[in-house]
C-alpha cells in the first residue's frame, strides 16, 4: 500500500512539448459547420471563414457580404434558393421606402421564389435602338465594337415544385451604397 502511495506522490515525467493544434472551421456538403484539426478538403468540406463586415463609405451603413459585383449577387441568389432561405434572399433586397403592407407582399413573393427549384439566372439588358450610321465609318474607318450595356435586371428561371411547369421571376437591379441589390 505504501508503495502505491509513494508512486502517486512522485512527480510525473515531463510531458512532451506539443505544437498548438489549429482548429479549422469548415462547411460540409450539407451546409453544416464542422470544426476539425484536419484540413477541410480532407473531410470533403470547404474552408469557412467568418463573414466580414464591410464599411461602405461614410454613410454609416454596414453590411456583411455586400455584393460589389453582379456575379456575387447572382451567387447570393443561388445560395438563398438552394438553402430555401427567404431571410438570406431578403438580405439582398433593396428595402428603401417600402411600406409595411408592401414589405409583407414582397416577403411572400420572395418566399415563393426560394421554394421553387432553380434552373437558371440570366441578366436582362435594356432594349436599345440601333445606332445611326456614323459618316466616318462610311469613309472606311475601322468600326469599333459597341459598348456592352449594363444589365437592368435578372431573370430567375425555375419550375413549379416537382413538375416541369416553368416559372419566371424578374428582379430589377439597383446599385446603391456601393452594392448591388434586387427589387421587384
Amino acid at each position: 500500500m505504501w508503495l502505491l502511495l509513494c508512486a502517486l506522490c512522485l512527480p510525473s515525467p515531463p510531458a512532451l512539448a506539443q505544437a498548438p493544434q489549429r482548429v479549422n472551421r469548415c462547411t460540409n456538403a450539407q451546409g453544416e459547420t464542422v470544426f476539425t484539426d484536419r484540413r477541410c478538403e480532407a473531410l470533403g468540406a470547404t474552408s469557412r471563414v467568418p463573414p466580414r463586415t464591410a464599411s461602405v463609405g461614410n454613410t454609416g451603413i454596414y453590411r456583411a457580404g455586400c455584393a460589389r459585383r453582379l456575379s456575387e449577387l447572382t451567387g447570393q441568389i443561388r445560395d438563398a434558393v438552394s438553402a430555401q432561405d427567404v431571410n438570406r434572399l431578403s438580405s439582398i433586397y433593396f428595402w428603401s421606402n417600402v411600406s409595411n403592407a408592401t414589405a409583407n407582399h414582397i416577403i411572400g413573393r420572395l418566399e415563393s421564389v426560394v421554394q421553387r427549384p432553380l434552373i437558371d439566372i440570366a441578366p436582362i439588358y435594356p432594349e436599345s435602338a440601333p445606332a445611326p450610321l456614323d459618316p466616318a465609318l462610311a469613309a472606311g474607318d475601322a468600326p469599333q465594337a459597341p459598348a456592352r450595356p449594363r444589365p437592368v435586371g435578372l431573370r430567375i428561371e425555375q419550375t413549379l415544385g416537382s413538375t416541369a411547369t416553368p416559372a419566371r421571376t424578374v428582379f430589377g437591379l439597383r446599385h446603391q451604397y456601393g452594392c448591388f441589390w434586387i427589387t421587384l
